[in-house]
């Protein structure tokens, strides 16, 4: 086994994800009938991403203290149907910094580092089954 995440209904439209002591709200906004108590599933995927990449990031920018600051990372989900899905995901990277070349070589660091990135761009293996 590898990282585990338990997800757990806790009212008719909210789930609470949790793993290592830390607890997340998962709902749908009032407009989809939800209570808007967390963002929705497809929402955290971006923010999966975004969390993933930018915890490289700084990692780099920490560890080599490089004069890197006010990091943002924007993730923009192109959605499509039939399935539901995300068909493109756009990630830009800002920064506050005078070493252009630096910054670009953390960003790409950063992103052969991140697990949510390798993951998307390279598809893995679902599998969705019951337990009786």
């Amino acid at each position: 086994m590898g990282i585990v995440v338990t997800v757990k209904q806790q009212s008719l439209t909210t789930a609470k994800g949790s793993i290592r002591g830390h607890n997340v709200l998962i709902d749908r906004p009032l407009a989809k009938g939800g209570t808007d108590m967390g963002m929705m599933g497809g929402e955290m995927l971006l923010a999966a991403l975004g969390g993933c990449f930018m915890s490289n990031l700084l990692e780099l920018v920490r560890t080599r203290d490089a004069a890197i600051t006010d990091i943002t990372a924007t993730i923009d989900g192109t959605l499509a149907q039939s399935p539901n899905r995300f068909s493109a995901v756009d990630m830009v990277i800002s920064a506050e910094t005078d070493d252009t070349a630096l910054f670009e070589k953390f960003v790409l660091m950063a992103e052969r580092a991140c697990i949510v990135a390798n993951t998307l761009k390279n598809g893995t293996a679902l599998t969705i089954r019951t337990l009786t």
